[in-house]
């Protein structure tokens, strides 16, 4: 084989990877022929050996990407390359009222969901305008659609995501880089227990598998979509979300998040 017939892959990273919907996103790119590049603050030794599996080269950067120095981590172990996708996943949760929780807490929510987030896509969204040629999925969530009791910072900081999905990709509407938002409702991973819903009926109701999620995802953003909403009873919720008043998304949302609400009939 001489230097002419080698096919060079293009490189995915994917950030949140360790499990969930990031290991799924992860597992798609692998098999439609992406390289790849996984960040997360847990192992993620068993991601990269699935994908590794379907064809992929994989790179782990096992970092906080709430902070700096983690997506300083990501962004130096890609040494220059090109990235042909970037699918910003990292996020997580946190139950419980707001006034009784730890400001910590609340402040790596933010720090994670959004200050990270946005750090890393502007990073990378820098190169692939000047290149003039990327995709970059963003996962939100329906929660961003409406009033979040009882999970009042994160539903907050997905609206925030959800919103600037849209305004980046209207920034970018005259380049080859598109921006998807993915925005997911109730999906069965580790989500909820790491938000310490677990005795809400939210974490206890019957949920979307991430596979099916991560799916929806993956196709709408190699078809260059604003948005996928995965899941068609999602779908319905969140055009119920537009004209449903704000107090009444509120109080329904309470009665799914509420503390021992899994033991109310």
């Amino acid at each position: 084989m001489n230097s002419n017939d080698i096919v060079t892959r293009p490189l995915a990273v994917v950030t949140g990877a360790s499990s969930g919907i990031g290991r799924e996103l992860a597992l798609e790119c692998a098999r439609h022929g992406y390289d790849l590049l996984l960040a997360a603050d847990r192992p993620l030794e068993d991601t990269a050996a699935a994908c590794g599996a379907e064809g992929a080269s994989v790179q782990l950067v096992n970092a906080d990407l709430a902070t700096m120095a983690g997506v300083d981590a990501v962004h130096e172990a890609l040494a220059g390359r090109r990235v042909d996708a970037l699918l910003a996943n990292a996020g997580h949760g946190l139950g419980h009222a707001f006034l009784d929780q730890d400001f910590k807490g609340v402040r790596h929510v933010i720090d994670t969901n959004i200050t990270g987030t946005l750090d890393l896509i502007q990073r990378v969204g820098r190169e692939m305008r000047d290149r003039n040629a990327g995709k970059i999925l963003i996962t939100g969530s329906i929660a961003g659609l409406m009033p979040g009791a009882f999970q009042a910072v994160y539903n907050g900081t997905k609206a925030f995501i959800d919103s600037f999905a849209y305004a980046l990709r209207n920034e970018l509407k005259d380049t080859h880089v598109s921006v998807t938002v993915l925005m997911p409702g109730p999906t069965d991973t580790e989500f909820f227990r790491r938000a310490d819903l677990t005795d809400t009926k939210v974490g206890t109701d019957e949920k979307q598998p991430p596979v099916e999620v991560a799916k929806a995802g993956y196709e709408a953003m190699e078809d260059g979509e604003g948005s996928v909403v995965a899941g068609w009873k999602n779908k319905i919720q969140a055009v119920l979300a537009n004209v449903t008043p704000a107090e009444m998304l509120a109080e329904q949302h309470r009665k799914i998040t509420e503390p021992g609400s899994a033991n109310k009939s």
